[in-house]
């Protein structure tokens, strides 16, 4: 299953997740089944990822995250615009996250 981000929606976690840190490393565990990947139940984050998801509150765009990263870090804006969308688009085809609705 393909799954699209656009620069222009804000993501936030799914409810069906539980977050947790243990010594240091951010633990991703599935609360229901169907998300995540089956072989592999919990989800962890390196970190990069972390900054990334840090940031996947629901208020930010995706283009807003990019900008964020572009004046704190020396990578070009395309490499990590690529680093961005391509984590927010494994979270979201593992339904750990969530397009942020507009009230």
């Amino acid at each position: 299953m393909s799954v699209k981000s656009e620069l222009d929606a804000t993501y936030l976690p799914s409810e069906d997740i539980v977050v947790r840190e243990i010594e240091g490393e951010l633990i991703i565990v599935p609360l229901v089944s169907g998300i995540g990947d089956m072989e592999d139940e919990l989800f962890t984050l390196n970190e990069t990822g972390r900054a990334i998801w840090e940031k996947l509150d629901g208020t930010k765009t995706l283009r807003d995250i990019v900008g964020d990263f572009s004046s704190e870090y020396e990578a070009s804006p395309g490499e990590i615009e690529r680093d961005v969308i391509g984590l927010v688009e494994e979270l979201l085809k593992r339904k750990i996250i969530v397009e942020a609705k507009e009230d």
